[in-house]
């Protein structure tokens, strides 16, 4: 052990100091020291040595001997000891610098190297510990006076300057350069499954890590980042480099990124147990450029890459690409991308196939009654036969939902639901609803068919699910106007036909519309509710008047139940077909239905009431939107009355053969003569009364699908059927796709529409701002009507020239740009 150091006595202040004798016998014990045998010496007498030849202003002497000695120590002794350790594996390479030798022979002289450096540079220190003590005057005094390193602190850097950067022999490289060689290469090995002293090289690394570039010891300028680390990290992007190429060939997508993964855990474990942490932030960087980054295009493209993993449902390997793309680039660029592609052609394929059935499936003409099961089926089972267009449509609608679950699943459990991603797969979904044309009118038939058959016999629960659907589907149309159209028309025909499951269900539909889409979406939907509450009152308080009247029996045969509609709410178009779009009744001087008596007191009698009560208002009949319930009596049926339920004009040619002789017969003209049906619609309805084998109450002549003129009808007589109850169906009375002149009817429409909310929202604008650019005009019109719709730029354009023409605007001759003046 040494012992503490006392301060010399003042005595020695007047002593005399042979520099040269003294400075003997500190060079001797140096030596001594050096040697390992420094047991027998004093070290206090020689502190005392140094202390005196310091005090006598010999300190720069006395610094200067000391590193020479130093310098002279470790160029002859130690230096010579290290390059002994190297032997031909390590200095044996061929023409490219490629080692010679084997795994094992580099490992085993590696080894032998680091032993003889670590050992070196631990003996170093141990010993300029020492001499640190004896001239510990000298660093306080003349160090600190002459802004001198300290002696540790020079010796360190002699040690860096004899044994390190010295070449081995002249031509050959430094054992600096030759230990970063074969720290390097040990670590190669180890990246390649080999065994390696981790702690040996770690100790080198030490080494490193207290040497700088020079006496200044700049902190970033240490040896281990400069030579070192520099080259560790050059060597080991080449190597990633290599390795991901190697791996993008030879493995699947869900192993190279399970590989990504360990390269980038062994590294930062390699930077804790072999190297130094401050590494670890850098190699993980380089890593994930090599095998994340430059790679991520071409993993995804991978055979086995994204696409497969999504048509495999492997959500595992899902997420370790996502994980490894998230590592360098939050916005995951690639993956997102990847996966809206993927979407893109599902949803494509989706779209096609729509379109394919829509363009070669036949139109079916005839529904059986929707509430009158089929022989041998069960009763209340659903009879009614959807043309196979409205199946398409009902399909892709299914289809889309399907696929947005899908990736919303994938989206959970392998994405941890990122908004990114998220986001990503909704612009996606979006752009697939929005590319297929009859993606509104389908939506619509979707909650229509729903409303009608899908939520009988559901849950609370299953019925918000079902609701929550629609919206899904509805939040991504784009032409939100369009869609309002056809759903108006199929809810009239819902609530008029009575077809729907639930009025409740129906108002929490359009709850759900008003919080996602507004009140100005939703307004005249609710209009056409509150217009069945109001005419369930008027058709009770009619009910009451006639039963107060004091009529004879005749006048109170038919009940009347009536629904009276504000003809800008309702799309009553939707009840109209044949060539004149549908008839109506005391409106323009048309040609008016011809009623039997009996009917004809009835609707003359509620006309009085009504006027009694809503004086100035004109009622319309719309004839081809009632219907009727009637008792029919067929001798030879199993039932001797029928409850039948029919349309008003069938009831209106059934009423008509009560007044003809028995078995009399009527020709098409003659039913059309005496009822003044119109002539399509007439023929419809003989197609349900004498086609369709359910309810074929007349006879046909000649017999065949289509109505023709010079057809033929009289009374069925022999009409059999085993149900009570009879529902007589339309054909084509049920909503289902539209045809294409019917589109292009709701096209048309729906661009007047448009055109006149467009002019509307220009005319907000230039009210407020006065006058205004044409450019700006045209972004503020299509940000205002965005929600509703995606405005045409032409169609705003030509809506402005008419504003103008109207003399609504006016262009500013003297602005500098094209720009409008409001004119009030």
């Amino acid at each position: 052990m040494v012992s503490k150091i006392r301060p010399p006595r003042r005595g020695l202040n007047g002593a005399d100091v042979d520099f040269h004798t003294t400075w003997g016998i500190l060079e001797t014990a140096f030596r001594e020291i050096h040697t390992k045998n420094a047991s027998a010496l004093s070290f206090e007498e020689l502190y005392r040595n140094a202390y005196k030849i310091v005090l006598k202003k010999k300190g720069e002497e006395l610094y200067n001997r000391v590193a020479h000695f130093e310098e002279q120590w470790l160029g002859t002794n130690v230096r010579s000891g290290i390059v002994k350790t190297l032997s031909a594996p390590l200095m044996l390479t061929d023409g490219a610098g490629r080692t010679l030798a084997t795994t094992n022979e580099r490992r085993e002289a590696g080894e032998k190297f680091l032993k003889s450096l670590k050992q070196a540079w631990e003996d170093h220190q141990v010993c300029m510990g020492m001499l640190t003590d004896v001239l510990m005057y000298m660093d306080r005094v003349y160090c600190t006076d002459h802004h001198q390193p300290s002696i540790f602190a020079k010796s360190m850097g002699l040690f860096r300057d004899q044994i390190l950067r010295t070449p081995v022999r002249q031509g050959a490289p430094t054992l600096l350069e030759i230990l970063t060689r074969i720290i390097l290469d040990q670590i190669q090995m180890d990246r390649d499954g080999e065994s390696i002293d981790q702690f040996l090289i770690k100790s080198n690394v030490y080494m490193l890590e207290g040497l700088y570039q020079s006496n200044q010891e700049v902190e970033d300028a240490k040896l281990y980042l400069k030579p070192f680390e520099r080259e560790f990290l050059r060597q080991s992007a080449e190597f990633y480099r290599d390795e991901g190429e190697r791996l993008l060939k030879e493995s699947d997508a869900g192993t190279y990124c399970r590989h990504a993964k360990r390269r980038i855990d062994e590294e930062n474990d390699r930077c804790r147990s072999t190297l130094s942490e401050s590494t670890t932030p850098k190699i993980q960087a380089v890593v994930e450029d090599e095998l994340i980054r430059n790679k991520m295009k071409g993993l995804i493209e991978m055979e086995s890459g994204v696409a497969f993993m999504v048509d495999n449902d492997k959500l595992h390997e899902l997420s370790l690409v996502f994980d490894l793309e998230a590592r360098v680039d939050p916005r995951k660029p690639e993956l997102t991308k990847a996966m809206q592609k993927i979407i893109a052609e599902m949803g494509t394929n989706i779209n096609n196939a729509a379109i394919a059935v829509s363009e070669s499936a036949p139109q079916t003409e005839l529904a059986p009654a929707e509430d009158q099961p089929e022989e041998g089926k069960t009763k209340g089972a659903p009879a009614k036969a959807i043309n196979q267009q409205t199946v398409a449509a009902l399909k892709w609608v299914e289809e889309i939902l399907t696929l947005k679950d899908r990736f919303d699943n994938i989206c959970k459990h392998s994405f941890v639901a990122d908004q990114t991603v998220s986001t990503a797969i909704n612009r996606s979904m979006a752009d697939v609803i929005n590319a297929f044309s009859r993606g509104s009118e389908y939506i619509s038939l979707f909650i229509d068919d729903n409303m009608k058959r899908g939520i009988k016999d559901k849950s609370e629960a299953e019925v918000d699910a079902t609701l929550e659907k629609s919206i899904l589907v509805l939040r991504y149309l784009s032409d939100k106007d369009i869609f309002e159209t056809y759903y108006k028309k199929h809810l009239c025909k819902r609530l008029l036909l009575k077809k729907s499951q639930s009025v409740e269900v129906e108002k929490q539909m359009i709850s759900r519309m008003k919080i996602e889409l507004g009140n100005s979406f939703t307004l005249k939907l609710e209009a056409m509710f509150k217009d069945m509450t109001l005419s369930e009152e008027l058709s009770n308080g009619y009910r009451n008047h006639v039963a107060g009247m004091n009529e004879g029996a005749d006048s109170r045969r038919a009940e009347l139940s009536i629904k009276v509609l504000t003809s800008m709410t309702w799309p009553l178009e939707a009840f109209r077909s044949g060539t004149d779009g549908g008839e109506q009744e005391g409106g323009g001087g048309r040609t008016q239905i011809i009623y039997p008596p009996s009917i004809l007191r009835v609707k003359e009698g509620f006309e009085r009431f009504y006027s009694q009560k809503y004086s100035g208002r004109k009622l319309t009949w719309q004839n081809n939107m009632g219907d009727a319930d009637l008792k029919a009596r067929f001798p030879n049926s199993r039932h001797a009355v029928h409850d039948v339920n029919c349309s008003t004009y069938a009831m209106l040619i059934l009423l008509l053969f009560n007044e003809l002789p028995t078995n009399a017969s009527a020709t098409l003209e003659e039913i059309e003569a005496r009822t003044n049906i119109p002539l399509d619609d007439l023929k419809r309805n003989l197609q349900s009364l004498a086609v369709a084998p359910k309810t074929r109450f007349l006879i046909k002549e000649p017999m065949s699908r289509d109505i023709n003129a010079g057809d033929r009808f009289k009374w069925n007589s022999e009409y059999n059927s085993k149900f009570l109850r009879i529902k007589v169906g339309v054909v084509s009375a049920g909503n289902k796709v539209e045809g294409d002149r019917e589109r292009k009817e709701t096209e048309k429409k729906n661009n007047d529409s448009r055109g006149f909310a467009i002019e509307a929202a220009v005319v907000r604008i230039m009210k407020q701002r006065k006058e205004l650019a044409h450019a700006q005009l045209l972004t503020e019109t299509i940000t205002q009507l965005t929600h509703q719709f995606r405005p045409d730029v032409n169609m705003i354009k030509k809506r402005v020239e008419s504003l103008i023409e109207r003399e609504y605007l006016e262009r500013v001759e003297e602005a500098p740009v094209p720009s409008y003046r409001y004119l009030a």
